[in-house]
């Protein structure tokens, strides 16, 4: 039984996109699906069903921060039988070619720690997405004329960071964007043999410290929605 999700069974998609902000979910529910409806409200945490170009999606937010999405995911897993989890939201760039609105597609996901580092113990598991997303995700913006980047991400444990000489090393090693849900997203997935992606739009900058006027931001959010819905569908 879900403790978390208060939807009736059957009323989650096996495709589920989500968003770390419940009412960025409810947005991109009443922008994007058909026949929409309100599956869940537990806690705040707003979810959403309806149909994408006749295909059945859930929008369900998952909160800030890999122990909150943890639950949301292995719930709709476990209990709700999705196959699909899409992570769609925000990141910060690390490097000078990543700009402002660009999309990110993350094919791994750095971590210091995760709410799953107890399962794995002394192991250094490497969470990636699943190839097949990316690959549509890929086609989808090309497609659509997004500029894009695919690579790794870092997924933090904090927002508020003091770690300068981390972030360094990143930016060093390539790593693309940092935000805070996808390591965890893609381990959950690899343990219950389903299918995870995050597709990103960059709002801030941590080298140029540039930040996405909030204008901005829902046109650039509808390219990142709709590039995971066609990555899912594709």
């Amino acid at each position: 039984m879900s403790i978390h999700i208060g939807a009736v069974p059957g009323k989650i998609a096996e495709t589920v996109l989500m968003p770390g902000d419940p009412l960025r979910a409810k947005w991109a529910a009443a922008t994007f699906l058909d026949e929409l409806e309100c599956v869940n409200e537990t806690r705040g945490m707003l979810g959403f069903t309806g149909l994408w170009k006749g295909n059945p999606v859930t929008i369900q937010g998952s909160g800030m921060g890999m122990p909150s999405l943890s639950i949301y995911a292995n719930e709709l897993i476990s209990d709700f039988g999705a196959k699909t989890l899409i992570r769609i939201g925000s990141c910060g760039a690390m490097q000078e070619t990543v700009g402002i609105r660009d999309l990110v597609i993350a094919m791994t996901a750095s971590s210091i720690s995760t709410p799953s580092r107890g399962v794995f113990r002394e192991l250094n598991f490497a969470p990636c997405a699943d190839f097949g997303l990316v690959e549509k995700a890929v086609a989808a913006a090309r497609h659509r004329e997004v500029k894009t980047h695919v690579g790794g991400i870092y997924s933090a444990d904090v927002f508020y960071d003091e770690r300068p000489d981390l972030n360094e090393q990143m930016t060093r090693h390539g790593i693309l964007a940092v935000e805070m849900e996808a390591a965890e997203l893609y381990t959950v997935a690899a343990r219950f043999g389903v299918r995870a992606l995050a597709v990103l739009t960059v709002s801030d900058h941590l080298l140029t410290h540039e930040a996405l006027p909030s204008e901005d931001r829902e046109r650039s959010f509808g390219d990142m929605v709709e590039i995971a819905l066609e990555a899912a569908f594709g």
